[in-house]
């Protein structure tokens, strides 16, 4: 069984920074694409940023040089540092993997629940 745990999220003031959390289990984490997404109120899911295996990244335009993605494969966690935070980057954060199951034959689009972030005065 596959598990995203999304955490960290929550409610902020413009500028502010909140890092948000997923750990993984139920895959091979090592060789997994991670990635954050987004859906505010209203709009379409997004992508936010994205890390490979061998920690190279990629990230949406509005997020680039204020948000900062990484990975631990030694706990299974990927991390969104996110700084100088916006109203506009409040919408629910999803955490996302492309990745292979660790028990079973197999692979497979996996999300987590969500988390809420809202950024407000």
């Amino acid at each position: 069984q596959v598990q995203l745990v999304e955490s960290g999220g929550g409610l902020v003031q413009p500028g502010e920074s909140l890092r948000l959390s997923c750990a993984a289990s139920g895959i091979i984490f090592s060789s997994a694409l991670m990635a954050w997404y987004r859906q505010a109120p209203g709009k379409q899911r997004e992508l936010v940023a994205r890390i490979m295996p061998g920690d190279s990244s990629e990230y949406a335009d509005a997020v680039k040089g204020r948000f900062a993605i990484s990975r631990s494969d030694r706990k299974n966690t990927v991390y969104l540092q996110m700084n100088s935070l916006k109203p506009e980057d409040t919408a629910v954060y999803y955490c996302n993997a492309i990745a292979d199951l660790s028990r079973n034959f197999g692979s497979g689009t996996y999300w987590g629940q969500g988390t809420q972030v809202t950024v407000s005065s």
